[in-house]
């Protein structure tokens, strides 16, 4: 049926196919160019973002490295911008994490809480090089009954966790796991054998009421039978040095007003925990557990906390150097 139109003449089909190839090649034209251009901004945009995020002159981060010389444990650092960005997986970063690793210390508990049900045991004798002594003893308590050898186990296993956390290998002489003792003389030996960097004896003391304060207990020159202290004595009183200085910062103590001349250092030639033992050792009596208000310290968990924390900072700055 018809709609009133007429067929294309051959002219005006090829008019029209001449027309619609021009509209391609326009067109197609168009949309390359619009491409390039768009590809363009998107690099350029790349580039510019990169360049902000890019520190101008920047090198490639650098590992550092680490090393412990001797009893001193001191660390060598390089490279603190790029290191300390790497403390989440570098090499550096964990060294200073750990800053005691390949450090052994030994943390010796004073006497046992098993010791009062073996008293025949603790009293056998036991050469100390310049004289003999009892092997152990069952230690004091404060006036309502807490006893010296708990308060010792409790500090010794804070101190062991936050050397720990350090990196130090800790060696305990007892953990309260033994039957009684060790005797004096097998607690310098386990000390001894383990090669320690440091070791420590925990103790609390047992003076009159009245005196109070905590003090460092540093070995004196022995040179008699089993006993050679020669080359401990100064290592030994640098510990001192330190422990001294950290537990009075971290407890807020004041040294013994009953001894030590007020500096919270003595020196002594009669215990044989000192006297046997090759490798740097102290003592450290925390408090006096028959005073009054050193016990009321001794006996709060609180500050047990902060003795601890005193003690392993004290041994930290020793073996740091």
């Amino acid at each position: 049926m018809s709609n009133g139109s007429f067929p294309p003449t051959p002219g005006r089909l090829r008019g029209a196919l001449v027309t619609v190839a021009v509209v391609a090649v326009v067109c197609a034209a168009g949309w390359l160019a619009w491409y390039a251009l768009r590809d363009d901004g998107g690099r350029d945009a790349g580039a510019a973002a990169e360049a902000r995020h890019t520190p101008t002159g920047s090198a490639a981060p650098h590992t550092g490295d680490t090393g412990g010389t001797g009893h001193t444990g001191q660390t060598s650092h390089t490279g603190s911008g790029q290191a300390d960005r790497a403390d989440d997986s570098g090499t550096s970063g964990n060294s200073r994490k750990k800053p005691l690793k390949g450090m052994v210390v030994v943390i010796d508990p004073g006497h046992n809480p098993h010791n009062n049900e073996h008293t025949a045991e603790i009293a056998r004798q036991v050469d100390i090089g310049n004289a003999r002594k009892e092997c152990d003893t069952t230690g004091t308590a404060t006036n309502s009954g807490y006893p010296e050898a708990s308060y010792t186990l409790d500090v010794s296993r804070r101190v062991r966790k936050l050397l720990e956390a350090q990196g130090a290998k800790v060696v305990f002489t007892q953990d309260g796991d033994r039957r009684y003792g060790p005797c004096v003389d097998e607690r310098a030996r386990i000390g001894n054998r383990a090669h320690a960097d440091a070791v420590v004896s925990v103790h609390a003391d047992g003076a009159g009421p009245g005196n109070r304060g905590f003090h460092v207990i540093a070995p004196a020159p022995v040179h008699r039978g089993k006993a050679d202290t020669s080359k401990i004595v100064a290592p030994s009183r640098a510990l001192a040095d330190q422990l001294i200085s950290r537990f009075g910062q971290a407890t807020e103590s004041k040294p013994a007003n009953y001894l030590g001349g007020g500096s919270g250092l003595t020196v002594r030639d009669d215990l044989g925990g000192l006297n046997l033992s090759t490798v740097p050792k102290v003592f450290i009596e925390c408090g006096n557990m028959r005073d009054r208000e050193d016990a009321a310290r001794l006996t709060d968990a609180h500050w047990r906390e902060q003795a601890a924390r005193g003690i392993a900072q004290g041994i930290t700055d020793f073996l740091r150097g």
